[in-house]
């Protein structure tokens, strides 16, 4: 059986995640331990005993998820265990795959990470961007775009994030555009729900571009190698192998929008049959059932 490896990104952290892991497998044990150090401590015990407000705060989820991923990894077997494979992740959960696949260490990945939610929370003011679903039947990543195109006026733009299959969409951007699109949206036919998501951050929107500069010059301060498995990238929703490609694309993600569905498509095209997530939750898991079912 060929297998399409997924890591998650932010929205699957939860208090406690990984500590019966922890205590059971040494291996794993020793990957925190390794991301634990990378950020001078202090991780582990806002995962098993902080507050999920805490938690949630990206400069904590992204590297806290990160670590849950690659002990679960690295627990499983690894690259050693990969077999006939791709791997591909959701957002933060690119970095998650590409270092399972070797391009990127572990202490690399977990400092990059934890800059990336750094910038990400300092590029925009709280109450100025937001984040919203909407769902609905038929619905298309056009059809939300049209929507959004509408609500963005005045130089307030919302735009789409993730494109998650099968009428599940997730815009980000302004908060006045974003509260626009949930109101055009939930009177158009066919719409389920359409609602504004509990995150601050606008992020894969145009309001993260004051980041950029200096994200750029993290990423590219860190030694790259080419993937082991063939890495499936949210920017093309195609294989990518070249490393100064992978890090441009991971850049571009921050101000333009995740294409996961079409990212399991391609997987499956490549002849995956069956789809293992690696991480925290079960969440994409339970969209890549919806896409091929």
């Amino acid at each position: 059986m060929k297998t399409a490896y997924m890591f998650p990104g932010q929205g699957s952290q939860a208090i406690g995640m990984g500590k019966e892991l922890y205590d059971a497998s040494p291996i794993a044990r020793e990957v925190f331990d390794k991301v634990e150090a990378a950020l001078g401590g202090g991780l582990l015990d806002l995962i098993w005993g902080g507050t999920m407000e805490e938690l949630s705060q990206a400069k904590n989820s992204q590297p806290a998820i990160f670590a849950v991923s690659m002990a679960m990894w690295t627990e499983r077997g690894g690259l050693n265990a990969a077999g006939d494979a791709v791997i591909f992740g959701h957002s933060l959960g690119e970095y998650s795959a590409l270092c399972a696949a070797g391009a990127i260490g572990i202490t690399d990945a977990a400092q990059l990470l934890r800059r990336r939610g750094e910038l990400m929370q300092s590029a925009v003011p709280a109450g100025v961007g937001a984040m919203a679903a909407v769902i609905g039947i038929g619905w298309t990543m056009d059809d939300v775009a049209a929507i959004c195109a509408e609500a963005s006026v005045g130089g307030k733009v919302a735009s789409v994030a993730n494109d998650n299959g099968i009428g599940q969409v997730v815009i980000s951007g302004a908060c006045e555009a974003v509260e626009k699109v949930v109101e055009i949206a939930l009177t158009k036919e066919g719409v389920k729900l359409a609602k504004v998501l509990p995150i601050s951050v606008p992020a894969h929107s145009a309001m993260m571009e004051p980041m950029v500069a200096e994200f750029r010059a993290a990423v590219e301060a860190i030694t790259w190698t080419v993937p082991k498995l063939p890495f499936i990238s949210n920017k093309t929703a195609d294989v990518m192998s070249d490393v100064a490609e992978i890090t441009e694309a991971l850049i571009f993600q921050l101000t333009h929008g995740v294409r996961f569905q079409e990212c399991v498509l391609r997987a499956q095209g490549l002849g995956m049959s069956d789809f293992v997530e690696i991480g925290p939750g079960n969440l994409l898991s339970a969209i890549v059932r919806r896409i091929i079912a």
